[in-house]
């Protein structure tokens, strides 16, 4: 595949050249498109959007966002949250395809010298607590323990016993109140038909494989460990199997010195047209390697860079113009005049994908 192919690919796969923005994306185009990314981040950062607002905002154009936050919060809720890359929405019927992760996050979590180790009554209180109570926020819980303290980013212990419970899928996020999760026991949570036995670890490695690279259409072994976070040995073995079985089709990409497997469905297609701001957390621009091979795109979200060492802003958004990404832009809301604040605004040299 020559470079213009793999991206066009790889945008093809991410929903972008496809039918375009439309006025009023229903609730089904909203679902469906949140799958296709797979998965959806969710980031605490509110400078002017929450991040898991926006890459619908760039596949859809102006759309509901009542719509999205029933899809994952509501009480007809769609989606769920997990750490399926970071927070991240995933459909409420993937729950078992995490099971092995659980384990493994409860497993390390309970070595010598760990918090959970040294809170035992802490989380069965939490458990009983819940039980009794059904979901609530952490906030809400009278404990002694809950005041801000400790190192999780001045989280109480209740907080923090109950992030360790949500790890190991005890606990399921029931919903959002501005923004603070409601944390209730997984059968008040989720439908019973998904707490049953986990997908065994290897399957659903493969599985989550699979979905990576429907989700960006061609990409390495790094690229395809990434999208749901996972060991390179596992994902390896993984694209493996699903070479062997005619899902994936391993080519070279011209440029990359990693090989690369292709989805089998996926298309370069015609020439790719859209205009978009992106997340510093979309799929096409997170994985900072991917954006830089693809587009020769080097980017760094500089949140935590000190102010005096920022290059292109605080919450800097890559900009998509068609095949490329021509620039960035630094916005910033001021709530109190209901204004949008570009704080500063930067075009690339030369962007991989542009036209001449």
């Amino acid at each position: 595949m020559s470079a213009m192919q793999a991206r066009r690919t790889m945008l093809a796969a991410q929903g972008f050249g496809g039918e375009g923005p439309t006025r009023e994306p229903g609730r089904q185009r909203i679902e469906s498109t949140i799958r296709r990314i797979a998965p959806l981040q969710i980031d605490s950062v509110n400078v002017f959007a929450r991040s898991h607002y926006l890459p619908l905002f760039s596949r859809l154009g102006a759309y509901d966002p009542g719509a999205l936050d029933a899809l994952a919060f509501g009480p007809r809720r769609r989606f769920t949250e997990y750490w399926a890359h970071e927070a991240a929405l995933i459909p409420i019927e993937d729950w078992p395809l995490w099971g092995w992760k659980m384990a493994a996050l409860r497993a390390k979590d309970h070595r010598a010298g760990e918090w959970a180790t040294e809170n035992v009554a802490m989380l069965d209180w939490l458990r009983a607590s819940l039980a009794a109570s059904g979901p609530v926020l952490a906030s809400a819980i009278e404990h002694e323990s809950n005041e801000r303290r400790g190192p999780w980013w001045g989280w109480s212990d209740v907080k923090v016993g109950l992030e360790h419970l949500f790890r190991w899928g005890e606990v399921a996020i029931a919903g959002r109140t501005r923004f603070e999760r409601r944390y209730g026991l997984v059968d008040q949570v989720l439908p019973a038909e998904v707490l049953g036995s986990p997908v065994p670890r290897a399957e659903a490695i493969r599985e989550l494989v699979r979905r990576s690279a429907v989700a960006i259409g061609v990409g390495t072994v790094a690229d395809l460990a990434d999208v749901h976070r996972l060991r390179s040995d596992d994902t390896k073995r993984a694209v493996l199997d699903l070479e062997a079985e005619g899902e994936l089709v391993p080519v070279r990409v011209d440029g990359w010195r990693q090989r690369a497997w292709r989805h089998r469905d996926a298309r370069a297609g015609r020439p790719i047209r859209a205009g978009a701001l992106l997340s510093p957390f979309d799929p096409v621009a997170w994985d900072r390697d991917r954006a830089l091979r693809h587009f020769g795109f080097h980017y760094r979200i500089e949140i935590y860079t000190p102010a005096p060492k920022r290059v292109f802003g605080y919450y800097s958004l890559p900009i998509l113009l068609d095949e490329a990404l021509v620039g960035r832009m630094d916005l910033k809301a001021d709530r109190a005049t209901r204004t949008l604040l570009v704080q500063s605004a930067w075009r690339e040299a030369s962007p991989a994908g542009a036209a001449a």
